[in-house]
């Protein structure tokens, strides 16, 4: 199958239907999929900068890492919170050897 202007369009319609299904599919798998968008501008972000196009691999790659940010945002949350308890915890059991 010989990729043209008109076959591209398709697929590209078909993966935009595609991720808004799973988008809709539930909770778990729906924040997935939106992890998927992010991490695939970050990916063409690179194979941009690496074929020479650096103004455009940037500018997504920049869009990327800020929506993926984003979306990390309330998991970044709870690492730093687990963090700050274990090392609280630590603190307090550690001996004073004075």
């Amino acid at each position: 199958m010989k990729l043209q202007s008109k076959n591209t369009f398709a697929l590209i319609l078909i993966a935009c239907g595609a991720l808004i299904l799973f988008g809709k599919l539930g909770p778990v798998l729906g924040w997935f999929v939106s992890l998927l968008v992010p991490i695939a501008l970050i990916g063409f972000g690179y194979l941009g900068i690496r074929n020479g196009k650096k103004l455009i691999g940037g500018v997504l790659l920049f869009f990327g890492a800020i929506i993926l940010i984003g979306r990390l945002t309330p998991l970044i949350g709870w690492v730093v919170a687990i963090l700050l308890i274990a090392y609280g915890i630590s603190v307090l059991t550690k001996k004073k050897s004075y």
